[in-house]
């Protein structure tokens, strides 16, 4: 068992019984092929729920920050993060993204850029939307609904694919594309609410 599958396993373990976690849609989950999971953003856990409740591995940008303390730099990259700089341009992380997408591995995403302060669905950025045409990949939208409250129900909502296909063949803008993951993440927010 390689790191990435024991720290998913050890993550779950501790944080399933607080959180009680109610997944739901993993049957739309494409099994093979390039993902780009888009998801809700309404704390700082999001990045591992979805790591430990989607049925894939699961790669994720972080913050370089995060890479330049001495426990963190070794262990991130095993853990399937990779560094990227905020606020800029980030050319080498941009196309890390899309080789990890294009050679058929899933990777997630939060459209928003940073955690919702009201728990209302924020504006999405328009990589998400560079990312699904440029990646060759489909993508999954994902709903968290919390509260994160211990032993309270986690409820995490895979919804079926986005096929970005028709988009690429009518060079659809990344805005466009965007706005359409968006809405279905709100959609399944909607439709999942207790």
């Amino acid at each position: 068992m390689n790191l990435y599958h024991f720290t998913r396993s050890l993550v779950r373990t501790i944080l399933n019984p607080i959180y009680r976690f109610d997944v739901k849609g993993l049957e739309h989950f494409p099994e093979t092929g390039g993902v780009l999971i888009c998801s809700n953003h309404i704390n700082a856990l999001d990045p591992p729920v979805v790591g430990i409740t989607a049925p894939r591995p699961v790669y994720f940008m972080a913050k370089e920050e995060l890479f330049n303390a001495p426990i963190l730099k070794p262990l991130l990259p095993k853990l399937n993060a990779f560094p990227v700089k905020r606020g800029l341009s980030d050319r080498e992380a941009l196309r890390r993204a899309i080789t990890i997408l294009k050679g058929g591995e899933v990777m997630g995403l939060f459209p928003e850029g940073t955690r919702s302060e009201n728990g209302e669905l924020g504006k999405g950025f328009s990589g998400a939307g560079f990312f699904a045409l440029r990646g060759e990949a489909d993508v999954v939208p994902c709903a968290i609904i919390g509260p994160y409250k211990a032993f309270k129900r986690l409820k995490v909502v895979y919804g079926a694919p986005i096929i970005m296909q028709p988009y690429r063949d009518r060079k659809a803008s990344a805005e466009e594309v965007t706005l359409v993951i968006m809405n279905q993440i709100q959609m399944l927010l909607n439709e999942n609410k207790s």
